[in-house]
């Protein structure tokens, strides 16, 4: 399921949001480059095509090449907060005036704009419908909106029951979410309606990674869990008791391990079957950027500002690095590279 190896198009990888990069890191990556931003950065950044596309609080989509050059930018009416997505050389991006623009990937002219009633703090994501792509993107106007990748028109809103804060998964038809109403919502992107909805949690700040049918959440109350889309039960809840802390960042699954963290500091691998932890390993601060898993290596940033990767075997730690600025949003990696933008406003590459 991972993306080509030089390729990071959307915030978890791909359209499954498994957070599985095709590529390999060098043992010791050293800074390759710094660009600054005009305001803090609390996008993720995404990769295709030898560029990378990341929003900043200034409002201001940037789009770098690899060697961190400024190839150009377009100035939207807000803060953006929200990861872009980049499929068929368009750049797909909303802000929190919920305006989702069309930007061609090449020259960053606007192709078209589509207005939600509330922010957009989450990624877009797409499914082909036979010979058309629909764009699906959530709004704290409580909506799934689906828009024609083409033209940008409506085609279906969802109502959910409150603000809708990830990305959607895309998956056999279907695009999956947790809401801030405390439910998995699946809905049909061919027609917009309602395939089913599973009450299992809180409040879902993140994005949901899909695998066949099996969905894992972490919610607003610590818990963490498979929930089985068949018999529309949840398999298996883990939580720390001691403190009952939020789930922000969004799992990586990969294999038979599936990872993620938590506001308590620490990164986890489970059995991502029977929900057994395998390993956990202290960042030393919150953490609400989602892993990235590479090959062998898994890749977590904190609040603090630091990035490490450790050991998708044992956890162990091999490389860290401490930028000063706090990640709010995971890294992008491609083509051996790795991409993070930081609250300083800066956007880093890392690599050899």
């Amino acid at each position: 399921m991972a993306q080509p190896a030089d390729s990071w198009p959307v915030f978890r990888g791909d359209q499954h949001l498994t957070g599985v990069s095709g590529s390999v890191l060098p043992e010791q990556p050293e800074l390759l480059w710094t660009f600054q931003t005009g305001d803090n950065i609390k996008s993720a950044p995404v990769v295709d095509d030898g560029k990378i596309v990341i929003g900043s609080t200034d409002g201001i989509v940037y789009c770098l090449n690899t060697q961190g050059d400024l190839l150009w930018k377009f100035e939207s009416t807000n803060s953006i907060e929200a990861p872009a997505l980049i499929y068929n050389k368009v750049v797909y991006i909303g802000n929190l005036d919920g305006i989702l623009y069309a930007l061609d990937l090449n020259s960053g002219k606007k192709l078209w704009e589509y207005e939600c009633e509330n922010q957009i703090i989450g990624s877009a994501n797409w499914w082909n419908v036979g010979d058309k792509t629909h764009i699906v993107v959530g709004s704290y106007d409580y909506y799934l909106h689906c828009v024609d990748a083409e033209t940008g028109k409506g085609l279906w809103k969802y109502e959910s029951d409150n603000f809708i804060n990830g990305a959607a998964a895309c998956e056999d038809g279907m695009a999956m979410f947790g809401g801030c109403d405390g439910y998995l919502h699946l809905v049909d992107i061919a027609t917009g309606k309602l395939v089913k909805k599973i009450d299992v949690a809180t409040y879902v700040a993140n994005s949901v990674a899909v695998e066949g049918n099996k969905v894992w959440i972490g919610d607003y109350d610590g818990r963490f869990f498979q929930v089985d889309l068949e018999s529309n039960r949840t398999n298996w809840v883990w939580e720390d008791e001691k403190t009952n802390l939020q789930f922000i960042a969004s799992p990586a699954v990969i294999g038979e391990k599936v990872l993620t963290a938590n506001h308590n500091k620490f990164l986890y691998c489970f059995n991502k079957n029977t929900g057994e932890m395998f390993w956990e390993y202290n960042t030393g601060r919150h953490v609400e950027a989602s892993p990235v898993v590479v090959k062998d290596k898994v890749l977590v940033a904190n609040m603090r500002g630091d990035l490490a990767i450790v050991n998708l075997s044992d956890g162990k730690p091999v490389w860290k690095y401490e930028l000063g600025g706090q990640i709010i949003n995971n890294p992008a990696v491609a083509g051996g590279k790795i991409y993070v933008g930081a609250y300083d406003g800066n956007v880093y590459c890392f690599g050899k």
